[in-house]
């Protein structure tokens, strides 16, 4: 007998079969790997690094390896492949397909457009001949203030091509925000587009671009991608390819150029990608090539089981890591689908409505999404046909328990929920799905192949079944080269690895459960402990969200000057509901009964809604500080959040 609970989601026999994970399993059996299961097959890859990142790299046929795959274990520091040399837009466009489009481009009012690999290919190289005549050279760098529109990813391949280090933002970001994250780069062109579609509204950004290109006093060359069809230059001009010192993308494109990527060393920068920034200047996290390409090729290719046949989108933006991790689909062949736009526009269910009409084989979103979609009660596969789609993608945050049922029964029984939890620290997953692995409702999987992921106490012990520090105990490939401005690499140390020397500490608080999956309980420097007893938000949200009253929750715990302990429960009711003592008593219940009396809070306020990062992440920390009495203008960087007015509300309700 057992009290584990069942699996919501099984693979067939014969879809573990057809797998490429199992593939991979055969092809690194002369190399040692097991055949049994995935958690041999974890355990060995952990164990064996050298074997299996080496076997990763035969397989997914990479080039010839001239030295030792792992010259150093050393955290930070290791050594991945040194003697490599490759170019990550070379990885790219290794496996073009002739009869399927390499992008898929989406937006709320055009028609789609398909995009072929000779085109993408074709383009690339003449924007990387365009930059190199700019004077780009490997290592400086070029800049985006993009939408997630093709152009942006043919203008990081050619940037990448050159050997030069791509970084952008979306243009949700205003300028001041967007300068804070370029400008510590010193780069050399920007690119940007006129605008881009969202909520059924055109925003015009070339006043925008101004501001950012006047701001930006290192670049030489703008490139405007004309995305909104806001130009209203004179055909003279536009013939030009150039207007007020901007040239014009079809004139940065119009090089005939021969396909030729600079190879670089294995760890030569390829972007840099930016933390949150909510609390002080955004961190510039630098990533090679190398290390980006097999982490990508091992989660796309293995994790997510993608190839040739399927059509991969993921709703993010360039000012997000899930964006970068989109284009990976392209490495193992597979179609990936822009969106310039809004999940939820014209109506919630536009998502859906798009996988359905363009048959999406994978789509990642968030749980915000999801929870959204069931409390408009809706049916996607009653309302459409989602007969292509195999699996979703969940990051962000957790999936609840209860949105991971709902969308076994609205979205598909055998639509494989592929929750993933990882970083723009290491630009992938520490824990994700596998295609021949159970689903357990709430949970996350298992750990990824090559990730030597445990729980730890504050001693620095393993723990089960029980909340500990999520660390790293091996070096990952893709881990960063570097911080941006950080010539002793002290504030690398210092982000991981000052709590338990020579291991990386992530931040999170997890749970490893005796099935093996992964409990995540939000970030730790936000975790709730009253009375000694540390206690995760996620579990609270995951209650408090599934209550028909509650659109969305925010709970902090606040250490008062006095040595109280204050917890309050911010609560963004749905629409016409009011905070009555009716209401009140079905969420102070829920939580009694679906966790602990120790869980329910001190007090629950009405807010007019809850702000977040700009990639959806509840502003727990800033709050917290906010509450505690520190100075709103310090504890967060309004232009990181999406909603400032209520950065201004909580000052409010805190004076």
């Amino acid at each position: 007998m057992t009290n584990e609970p069942a699996p919501m989601w099984e693979p067939t026999p014969d879809g573990a079969a057809r797998a490429r994970i199992t593939d991979f399993a055969r092809f690194a059996r002369t190399s040692g790997a097991p055949q049994d299961s995935y958690d041999e097959l974890l355990r060995w890859s952990v164990d064996n690094p050298e074997s299996f990142w080496g076997s990763l790299w035969r397989y997914f046929d990479l080039g010839e390896i001239p030295g030792p795959v792992l010259a150093s274990r050393t955290m930070p520091g290791a050594q991945w492949f040194p003697g490599v040399r490759l170019n990550y837009a070379n990885v790219v466009m290794r496996r073009p397909q002739a009869e399927r489009p390499a992008i898929l481009a989406l937006s709320e009012d055009s028609p789609a457009k398909h995009i072929s690999w000779d085109q993408v290919q074709r383009d690339t190289a003449a924007l990387a001949a365009t930059l190199r005549e700019a004077g780009v050279k490997p290592g400086d760098r070029v800049v985006g203030y993009l939408p997630n529109i093709p152009e942006a990813i043919i203008a990081f391949l050619a940037t990448a091509s050159l050997g030069a280090v791509w970084a952008a933002c979306g243009q949700d970001y205003s300028a001041p925000a967007a300068v804070a994250r370029l400008a510590q780069l010193n780069p050399v062109v920007l690119i940007a587009a006129d605008g881009y579609r969202y909520g059924g509204k055109v925003h015009d950004k070339r006043p925008t671009v101004e501001e950012l290109s006047a701001a930006l006093t290192s670049i030489t060359a703008t490139i405007l991608v004309p995305n909104i069809g806001a130009d209203s230059t004179s055909a003279d001009k536009q013939a030009e390819g150039t207007r007020d010192g901007v040239m014009d993308w079809a004139a940065a494109i119009a090089n005939e150029a021969e396909w030729a990527p600079t190879d670089v060393p294995f760890d030569h920068p390829l972007w840099v990608v930016f933390s949150s920034g909510t609390t002080g200047l955004p961190k510039g996290i630098v990533h090679g090539h190398g290390g980006v390409a097999i982490e990508h090729l091992k989660q796309v290719g293995l994790h997510l089981d993608l190839g040739v046949d399927d059509t991969f989108f993921w709703f993010t933006s360039p000012s997000w890591m899930m964006w970068n991790f989109l284009i990976a689909g392209l490495m193992v062949g597979s179609t990936v689908v822009t969106y310039d736009g809004s999940p939820a526009s014209p109506h919630i269910d536009a998502v859906w409505k798009l996988a359905a009409d363009h048959r999406v084989t994978v789509v990642g979103t968030s749980p915000g999404y999801v929870l959204s979609c069931a409390k408009a009660e809706r049916s996607p596969r009653h309302d459409h046909d989602l007969s292509a789609l195999r699996a979703v993608g969940i990051t962000g945050a957790t999936l609840p328990e209860s949105s991971a049922w709902w969308m076994h029964r609205h979205v598909g029984e055998d639509v494989q929920i592929c929750s993933i939890s990882g970083g723009t620290d290491v630009v992938s997953a520490f824990v994700g799905p596998s295609p021949i692995t159970p689903v357990w409702a709430g949970e996350i999987t298992r750990p990824c192949l090559g990730v030597a992921l445990d729980s730890f106490d504050t001693s620095g012990n393993s723990v089960r079944n029980g909340v500990g520090e999520l660390v790293i105990t091996a070096p990952m490939p893709s881990m960063p080269v570097a911080f941006w401005n950080d010539p002793d690499g002290s504030k690398y140390l210092d982000a991981y690895f000052d709590t338990y020397p020579g291991i990386w500490r992530h931040g999170d608080w997890i749970s490893i459960t005796d099935h093996g999956t992964i409990l995540m309980h939000g970030r730790s420097d936000s975790t709730l402990n009253r009375h000694g007893v540390r206690m995760g938000s996620a579990d609270i949200y995951q209650v408090v969200e599934q209550i028909p009253d509650v659109f969305e929750a925010l709970i902090l715990g606040v250490e008062l000057p006095d040595g109280e302990y204050w917890m309050p429960l911010f609560v963004h009711l749905a629409d016409e509901v009011e905070l009555t003592d009716e209401v009140q008593h079905r969420i102070v219940s829920a939580i009694r009964e679906q966790l602990s009396p120790r869980h329910v809070p001190d007090e629950i306020i009405a807010a007019p809604a809850i702000p977040h990062t700009r990639t959806g992440k509840k502003l727990e920390v800033p709050l917290k500080k906010i509450l505690q009495g520190g100075d709103p203008g310090r504890a967060v960087d309004r232009s990181a959040v999406d909603s400032p007015e209520l950065v201004d509300w909580f000052a409010q309700f805190r004076r």
